[in-house]
Order: C-alpha cells, then structure tokens, then sequence
C-alpha cells in the first residue's frame, strides 16, 4: 500500500487527485462522475457523495490543508481512499463507531461516513491518516 491509501495493484486503475477546502465542490463533481463511470447506481449517488464529503472535509480541516483522494473499482465495489498528511492522530477508539453526544455541534463526519459506506477503515499514524470507504456496486 502507497502512502496515500491506494494499494500498489490499482496504482495503474486508480483516479487520484489532490484537494484542498476550497476544491471540495470540484472534489464532489469529479468522484460522483468516476463513481458513475464505475457503475455505481443513480440511486446510491447521494450517499456517496455525503460520506465523501464528511471524509474530505475532515482531511482539509483536521489533517492537513492538503489532501489526496484515490478512487478505484475492486470486484463488486467502489474504493474511495483519502489521505491527509496531517499531524499524528490517535483515536481512543475505533473512529466513526459510535454515534456523537446527542448536543455535538462537530464529531459526526466518520460516523456519518461509516452509516452510508459498506465499509470504513482509518489508518493513522506519523505520516498522517487514511480512511477507506468501500460501497458495494451490485
């Protein structure tokens, strides 16, 4: 696996971009499309796009001001990758896992992300973080 969350075997298959807060709008625009051209259904369009937006917005506010988004088709599903070089994290529990306090005003991005994906994974450590989202195509 690459450093920034796209194993080396899809490397070739891979779309990748880099992003920052201010190209969150584009950063949508081009996902939902790849995600479209990969097979994903009309119908699943929204909930991708909510759970990638929650992932990329945390990377640019609470990682670095710089993030990479990697996005590639492995078997049935859709893999979103993205990674922030941001400063060491380490969580006191399985990130996104429970749900925020009922008042939270913030806190709700990886839960929010791990509802609507079949699958969440973050990866953090001194080289940043990496959260990856699998959403089932068939």
């Amino acid at each position: 696996m690459k450093d920034d969350g796209v194993p080396a075997h899809v490397t070739g298959a891979a779309r990748e971009r880099t992003f920052s807060l201010a190209d969150l709008p584009d950063l949508r625009e081009f996902a939902a499309a790849e995600a479209q051209r990969r097979g994903m259904p009309e119908d699943a369009l929204g909930d991708f796009l909510v759970a990638l937006n929650e992932v990329a917005t945390n990377a640019v506010t609470q990682g670095s001001t710089k993030a990479r988004l990697g996005l590639w088709r492995e078997g049935p599903a859709l893999v979103v990758a993205v990674h922030d070089d941001g400063r060491e994290w380490r969580p006191p529990a399985v990130p996104g896992h429970d749900p925020p306090p009922e008042n939270a005003t913030s806190g709700m991005g990886l839960w929010v992300a791990r509802l609507l994906s079949d699958d969440l994974r973050v990866t953090a450590g001194p080289g940043g973080s990496t959260v990856v989202m699998r959403f089932l195509l068939e």
